[in-house]
């Protein structure tokens, strides 16, 4: 496995370093791969085959969203063609999108990170210029934030031969994401209003309620937990269950990623991530770092956790300088603190009680 972000995660099996009264990991965690970070600091709390290649399902829509959100204003509207729709793999999980009607980028990243909607994510694409080049960029900037794990052949995540990542990536991907004020509204809204087509004889357009899928968020099925505020889910044949949340308790915000389950209880992914949270805030001070989110470009190319030289010198030769890549909104918020929390509402001042659950979670809006 990669050592990227330190030697410890390139070794198989849990690594953890407790010190005297750390409370214990919990025992009920099947998860093929799983990871607990600090969302601030980076520091990695505790991890299992953190660089393990497994297929990440729709969690890989955090990549597609933090390549592209910089992209599209969210007021641009496109009128849906057939062929925008094209190509999306059988049993997809759709939002609703119509040929020959018009959303906004706005309606379409609500589609994306709620209902996890492929058919989103294709007309998204196709806006983007087409399902390759938004695959190209998508590849370029996990390369950028020095996701090696990594290897992208679709933009929604849908099962295809080589689509890989892990759960050391998923969770940069999602570090990355919330660096930005949409993902974070994004990940973070329970409900939304989603138009629907013009009935006979009616003016204006019906809309219809669409709920989030992340179920720690929403509660259905499973009671939502408390400082939840994103981030994504998936779930494929492939791939299992897969889930990166973020968290806030009090002024800690943890980030933790889960992938595959092999218990095959309802609900399990979150089952397993909250237990890993609950730990998490438990043992946040008194356990040693296993490693490190390494930061995007050089700077994390060239930290000593980037496995060597040779690593050093393909993340360097890989960093993205245009399409999206999001390596000057790290610049601006302070990376040299390394700190995800820092993006202010103006001229990035220190917000460090972000995110604030009780009003990132957005309710039904019109």
């Amino acid at each position: 496995m990669s050592t990227v972000g330190g030697k410890r995660l390139g070794r198989p099996g849990t690594q953890v370093d407790p010190k005297a009264g750390a409370p214990a990991l919990p025992k009920e965690l099947s998860g093929k791969s799983w990871l607990v970070a600090d969302a601030e600091s980076g520091d990695v709390l505790a991890s299992h085959n953190a660089h393990w290649q497994l297929p990440p399902a729709s969690t890989l829509k955090m990549l597609f969203a933090d390549t592209l959100l910089p992209k599209m204003p969210k007021t641009k509207t496109h009128k849906v063609q057939l062929s925008d729709l094209e190509g999306m793999g059988e049993g997809s999980s759709l939002v609703g999108v119509k040929e020959n009607y018009t959303y906004s980028v706005h309606d379409l990243w609500l589609g994306v990170f709620l209902r996890s909607g492929n058919d989103a994510v294709h007309v998204l694409s196709a806006m983007n210029g087409g399902v390759p080049a938004t695959v190209s960029e998508m590849q370029a900037h996990a390369k950028h934030l020095n996701a090696r794990d990594t290897h992208v052949v679709t933009p929604d995540g849908y099962d295809e031969k080589g689509q890989v990542s892990s759960a050391y990536d998923l969770t940069l991907f999602a570090r990355s994401g919330l660096q930005k004020a949409d993902f974070r509204e994004y990940c973070s809204t329970a409900t939304a209003q989603f138009p629907g087509t013009f009935e006979k004889g009616k003016k204006k357009r019906s809309s219809f309620g669409i709920q989030n899928t992340n179920r720690l968020l929403t509660g259905f099925g499973i009671e939502p937990y408390k400082g939840i505020a994103g981030v994504k889910n998936g779930n494929t044949t492939n791939a299992g269950a897969t889930f990166t949340g973020v968290a806030q308790r009090g002024s800690r915000v943890l980030l933790v990623t889960v992938m595959n389950p092999q218990h095959q209880e309802a609900n399990e992914v979150y089952k397993e991530t909250a237990r890993l949270f609950d730990w998490g805030f438990k043992a946040a001070g008194s356990v040693n770092p296993v490693g490190t989110l390494v930061r995007p470009g050089a700077a994390g190319a060239n930290h000593p956790s980037a496995g060597g030289e040779d690593g050093r010198k393909h993340a360097q030769a890989s960093v993205s300088t245009g399409n999206g890549g999001s390596g000057g909104a790290w610049t601006a918020v302070g990376i040299a603190g390394g700190s995800v929390a820092l993006l202010g509402a103006v001229a990035f001042g220190v917000h460090r009680r972000w995110p604030l659950p009780e009003l990132m979670r957005r309710r039904s809006r019109d």
